[in-house]
């Protein structure tokens, strides 16, 4: 029984191949199937040479054309056979050597039956010619790409690029959940698109332990012009952002060379200019918190205006808190609302004394209740700095369970733990 044979794949014709294929839609199967591969074939140039020999003839076949060799072999034949008769003392003698001669002439000289200029001209070797059984066992198959996928878990195996990252450590998982970047990753060259980006991120002072949480939130980095990535960089040491600045910048704000250089410059300019400081805490404030760089403004001049019109807060006021918490920008307004509410009026704690203490805006409400209640419950709660038995702010919500407790509240944890259960 006949059996189809099938062209391989080489490794070269990957990158074409995943371009037909679009991660979350609906996908022609034939476009994803890997053909079958014949391991132990000599393929030359598309053609592939069977030999068959039989008992009276010889046989060369190549491609479609057969070329019948049965004189030379009989003339051949014939004349060893004459040469055996008249020497058959001597066969006896020495059958090593005439076996070895019968062996030699067994093969004929193909040249003279198929010159070179004969080859070129054959047919290609047609994928549908049939091939013997024994042939046919010995294909080895690769499982074939399923025709529908929502996952790049599925084109691992077929990708030298996501082979990579996933040793790098990106998690693909999150990635597929954005078909586009997805799809956009798979027509990706190792070689040619990624390695330079790599070694630009490890010059930057990205580590390689670092690589794969880098690139899992910022993969559309891989769509970046590397000049474009390096003229980003030499704006931000322009600026006097030294190597380490910009390494930590890069780090924990990803997405911070994504963008141009002119919406970089105008960020700097708004900071500096809305908030009225100078070069160098405007340097400071974004290196602390370089997400200023490339979130949404409108949260942090909302929150400006909340801080001068409903809380209250003077202009050199809000200056100084920013440059101690620069999170309190793109805080919740909600969140920045109560809090203030809380302590200005709860625990009746004037402006100046907030402003020396900004960290209370960065921690959870409920945290400064608690220790607030029980500090009043003992008769503790003294937050003027002018008078004895003050309570710092800032120890308040920063310091542990245990410090709070023999430091503040001069009592101890199992206490605490049980006022907690009244309220």
């Amino acid at each position: 029984m006949a059996t189809v044979r099938k062209m391989a794949l080489s490794a070269q014709q990957l990158p074409r191949w995943f371009s037909s294929i679009k991660l979350g839609t609906f996908i022609n199967a034939t476009q994803l199937r890997k053909p079958l591969r014949r391991p132990g074939k000599a393929l030359l140039h598309g053609f592939s040479a069977q030999l068959q020999l039989s008992t009276d003839n010889y046989f060369l076949q190549w491609g479609f054309k057969t070329y019948r060799t049965s004189s030379l072999w009989n003339s051949s034949q014939s004349s060893t056979s004459s040469r055996q008769e008249d020497n058959s003392t001597q066969r006896a003698l020495l059958p090593s050597v005439t076996e070895q001669a019968q062996k030699t002439q067994t093969f004929p000289n193909f040249d003279s039956e198929l010159s070179l200029e004969e080859l070129d001209d054959l047919p290609p070797l047609s994928p549908l010619q049939p091939i013997s059984d024994e042939e046919a066992i010995q294909i080895i198959a690769d499982p074939p790409l399923p025709p529908i996928s929502f996952t790049l878990r599925d084109y691992v195996d077929h990708s030298e690029t996501l082979q990579q990252l996933v040793h790098l450590g990106v998690d693909l998982s999150k990635i597929e959940k954005h078909p586009d970047a997805a799809n956009h990753l798979l027509r990706l060259d190792f070689e040619k698109d990624i390695k330079q980006i790599l070694l630009f991120l490890k010059d930057l002072g990205i580590e390689d332990n670092q690589l794969g949480t880098f690139l899992t939130k910022n993969y559309a980095i891989f769509s970046e012009d590397l000049e474009n990535l390096k003229t980003r960089v030499s704006y931000l040491q322009s600026k006097n952002f030294s190597k380490a600045d910009i390494t930590q910048m890069v780090r924990n704000a990803p997405f911070l060379l994504n963008f141009s250089v002119e919406r970089l410059d105008n960020r700097l300019g708004f900071f500096q200019k809305e908030l009225e400081l100078s070069v160098k805490k405007t340097r400071d404030l974004v290196v602390r918190l370089p997400r200023l760089l490339t979130g949404s403004l409108e949260p942090v001049k909302e929150n400006i205006k909340v801080y001068q019109l409903e809380l209250g807060f003077k202009r050199n006021e809000i200056q100084h808190m920013i440059t101690r918490i620069p999170k309190m920008l793109t805080a919740n307004k909600r969140k920045l609302t109560e809090t203030f509410d809380y302590v200005h009026n709860v625990m009746s704690i004037p402006h100046h004394i907030i402003v020396r203490s900004p960290q209370i805006f960065n921690t959870r409400l409920f945290k400064v209740k608690e220790r607030h209640l029980f500090l009043n419950y003992l008769g503790r709660a003294q937050y003027d700095p002018a008078k004895p038995n003050y309570i710092s702010l800032d120890k308040l919500v920063s310091v542990p369970d245990e410090t709070f407790c023999e430091e503040m509240a001069k009592a101890s944890v199992k206490d605490f733990e049980k006022f907690l259960k009244t309220l």
